[in-house]
């Protein structure tokens, strides 16, 4: 490394964020890129440990320890070839992944851990202000048409990667815009939408082609699956025109809450509140928006999603906002001895909790109760975890005001309509039987030329799993339209 003492001399350099009272105003992202001054210090204090657990616990394998040295060298545009040789849009993950990679840092075993988020960060901010990333156009054109369903990150890594390597590509996506839950499950405030607008531009000019407002099947998907599309097309007919298909169309089925009072009106998922917002942002007018304003809210559900929703309502300007999570509240910190490298349970707070929200653990929804059909009140008891089961405590109901409740507690499954259009074989979850084995055609699935990658395949995951399985499975459709001598290597 450039310093090699570096994680002795400097602390970590932590980006600022806008104070709460000012940013719960807009919904704007808040939170400032480290200087090429800062960035520099942060790229001093990797260890050059020899072992780079960093790299093998980042689902994309982002090279780390490299690019740390060079913008500690301050060679910003090696930086971002090194960055992108693994990771297709680093905007993406450096704003909205959690970072493993930080937690298997080396130095994480005794001290604050690098910022790697933060330099990614900084690195692909540059780039795109330096004019650096420019379309990467193939060198020669295959003949082979392949099309995509979904539009999020496992769908846009298999489109741009397919495209550079000179097939046809066409993105078919069910909404109105392009960028799934990156698009509509994300708030502004983390990820404004002109970042991938921007990305989409690049894949265009590299000849992807986007459908939105197509949604492929043969029968509408439930009507809680968010859904703008105007026409619907039959598997049958990607499978005649493509030389393949991709299924990377995500995992949206919400896990439901079935108890007394959940047919009350006020009652809403995160994911028809969230995109919602979103839409309006775009400038959209819609006919009715679900709001917080003024209200009493609850969101069942202590993950990223109900974080965003506490992120939201916050802006909504409601009343007071209650956070329910179902397991025991974490540690304040883990013991690191006992789980580095791995990712640790430990309680963690978010920017939209530090704007207003309170938190509540160990505790399950009983009922609703409301008046003329409107959620008035939650009723919950607490419980506690033994042995990894779980039981109420006796005589500890309580009951919670509530004029709004959005329910977050993640996603069981993938849009099931969909495979059984194609026909496809699904596990036991509901998503894609597509093996990864060696030795195997990777990510296709038991229809001929249909592959599946993403949430689709493994489950509701992370952006950077996404986008990791859509590069994987862009190699295997590449391998297997071109022979093993596929341009993918």
């Amino acid at each position: 490394m450039g310093k090699i003492t570096g994680f002795l001399e400097f602390q970590r350099q932590h980006e600022s964020y806008e104070a709460p009272f000012s940013r719960i105003k807009h919904y704007k992202e808040f939170v400032s890129v480290l200087s090429d001054g800062q960035a520099k210090l942060q790229g001093a204090r990797c260890m050059d440990c020899g072992t780079p657990f960093c790299n093998n616990f980042c689902p994309l394998n982002n090279i780390i320890p490299d690019f740390n040295d060079l913008v500690y060298r301050q060679d910003w545009e090696t930086a971002i070839q090194v960055l992108h040789s693994t990771n297709n849009f680093p905007e993406f993950t450096g704003r909205i992944c959690p970072a493993p990679c930080e937690a298997a840092c080396t130095l994480n075993i005794n001290d604050d851990a690098v910022g790697i988020k933060s330099v990614e960060n900084a690195i692909i901010d540059k780039a795109w202000n330096q004019s650096w990333i420019e379309p990467e156009l193939p060198k020669h054109k295959t003949g082979k048409a392949v099309a995509v369903v979904g539009s999020g990150p496992a769908g846009l890594a298999v489109a741009q990667q397919l495209a550079r390597a000179g097939h046809d590509v066409t993105v078919f996506e069910k909404n109105d815009r392009v960028g799934g839950l990156l698009r509509y499950g994300i708030p502004d405030f983390k990820l404004e939408k002109w970042l991938i607008d921007r990305r989409i531009q690049q894949m265009e000019a590299e000849g992807v082609r986007f459908c939105t407002g197509f949604y492929i099947g043969r029968e509408e998907p439930d009507m809680f699956i968010n859904n703008f599309s105007k026409e619907i097309i039959s598997p049958e007919q990607l499978q005649v025109q493509f030389d393949a298909v991709v299924l990377a169309a995500g995992a949206e089925q919400p896990r439901d809450l079935s108890v007394p009072g959940r047919d009350l009106s006020g009652i809403h998922f995160a994911m028809e509140f969230l995109p919602q917002q979103n839409k309006v942002n775009a400038g959209d007018k819609l006919q009715k928006q679900v709001m917080g304003t003024g209200k009493y809210a609850i969101v069942i559900g202590g993950g990223d999603t109900g974080s965003d929703c506490v992120g939201t309502l916050n802006r909504h300007g409601a009343k007071h906002i209650v956070q329910l999570e179902l397991l025991p509240k974490p540690p304040e910190t883990e013991n690191k001895s006992m789980v580095w490298p791995y990712w640790p349970v430990k309680l963690r707070t978010s920017s939209s909790h530090d704007e207003g929200c309170k938190r509540d653990w160990s505790v399950t929804t009983k009922r609703f109760e409301g008046k003329d059909g409107k959620v008035e009140k939650l009723i919950a008891v607490c419980v506690e975890w033994k042995n990894g089961k779980m039981q109420e405590i006796a005589d500890s109901e309580f009951e919670l005001k509530a004029d709004i409740v959005l329910i977050a507690m993640g996603f069981v499954s993938p849009i099931q309509q969909i495979f059984d259009a194609f026909g496809v074989a699904k596990d036991a979850h509901g998503n894609v039987r597509a093996s990864t084995q060696e030795g195997v055609c990777a990510y296709l699935t038991n229809v001929p030329k249909v592959f599946a990658a993403g949430d689709v395949r493994r489950g509701q995951s992370l952006v950077v799993w996404a986008i990791h399985e859509g590069r994987q499975c862009a190699r295997a459709v590449d391998s297997f339209l071109m022979g093993e001598h596929g341009l993918l290597r």
